[in-house]
């Protein structure tokens, strides 16, 4: 294997670490905020989403982003990302007929250098 083939990997490695624990991150943040975590990188042909939690009559469908800002953090989440999350959601709800009578939701939780994860509630409306 050539020296520089083994520098990508690392970042690979580095990067699916850095995204794991923000992931572990976000939800004991919203563990502490009441939600119960019902899914951990639920993953269908369609879309995956980071974390499905609950509090209440509320589902919220969670996209972790580790980044160097909250901007930053939301910008990564455009609408390709968006309708991919969607459409796992859609079959996340599929599977489960008693959740058709909840409010589902689209949230979004940064994870910054030293800073407690921002939870961002209804980051964006699903499309119809």
């Amino acid at each position: 294997m050539a020296k520089g083939a083994k520098r990508p990997e690392r970042e690979r490695i580095r990067r699916w670490r850095l995204g794991r624990r923000a992931e572990w991150m976000a939800a004991l943040a919203l563990m502490v905020k009441g939600y119960r975590i019902l899914s951990w990188r639920y993953k269908v042909k369609a879309g995956e989403i980071d974390l499905i939690a609950r509090r209440g009559d509320v589902v919220a469908i969670v996209e972790v982003k580790a980044r160097t800002s909250i901007e930053a953090a939301m910008d990564a989440v455009g609408p390709f990302a968006q309708r991919r999350i969607e459409a796992a959601a859609d079959h996340w709800l599929r599977q489960r007929p008693d959740y058709d009578r909840l409010s589902l939701r689209f949230d979004i939780i940064a994870v910054t250098p030293r800073r407690w994860p921002v939870h961002i509630p209804n980051a964006w409306q699903a499309r119809p």
